[in-house]
């Protein structure tokens, strides 16, 4: 890291950790119709992927940035979109909605209800 680095508050690169990129690619081995999100990088959080199947189920991870982010998705053969652009898919939405039913009608059930 050279000086001007260093008086800027250079940031250095964020790595996959090999367990997050282990995780996307056994996800995308036992999901069907995975597609990949890029999230952009935030003042709280890295840049990370999602990978939403086609029944809507979704699960997100930590990546180097878009370039790694599509670089995995190019290695594990699934399209790959930035979520600024498309935005997120309606089905993962959906999933999300039908899961909040089901945890609802769990938790009456529990109750008694």
């Amino acid at each position: 890291m050279g000086l001007l680095s260093r008086m800027r508050g250079g940031r250095k690169a964020v790595r996959t950790r090999s367990g997050d990129e282990e995780h996307l690619r056994a996800w995308t081995a036992t999901h069907a119709g995975v597609e990949a999100f890029v999230e952009p990088r935030t003042a709280v959080t890295e840049t990370t992927m999602i990978l939403v199947a086609t029944d809507g189920e979704w699960t997100r991870r930590r990546v180097s940035g878009p370039d790694g982010a599509r670089r995995i998705a190019r290695s594990l053969k699934i399209p790959v979109y930035d979520v600024q652009i498309v935005g997120y898919p309606q089905r993962m939405r959906d999933h999300d909605a039908r899961q909040r039913i089901l945890r609802g009608q769990e938790r009456r059930r529990d109750l008694g209800a």
